[in-house]
């Protein structure tokens, strides 16, 4: 079975098998953003469990 590269590369999969994606809203406008804001965008975040099985074919060999 085949995975999506670009996938395997945005995703990353914890010991007990979630999926971890980076915090979006970090590309611009940090004028109009607070520092707690801000802070708190650079931590990762867990994948919604409605999302799982859709990503799941995607990163297939994700270790």
């Amino acid at each position: 079975m085949k995975g999506h590269s670009g996938s395997q590369k945005r995703f990353k999969r914890t010991a007990t098998g979630k999926l971890l994606h980076k915090a979006t809203g970090r590309r611009h406008n940090f004028s109009a953003k607070s520092t707690r804001r801000k802070r708190a965008l650079r931590k990762s975040r867990i994948v919604k469990l409605a999302d799982l099985p859709r990503l799941s074919l995607l990163t297939v060999y994700l270790k």
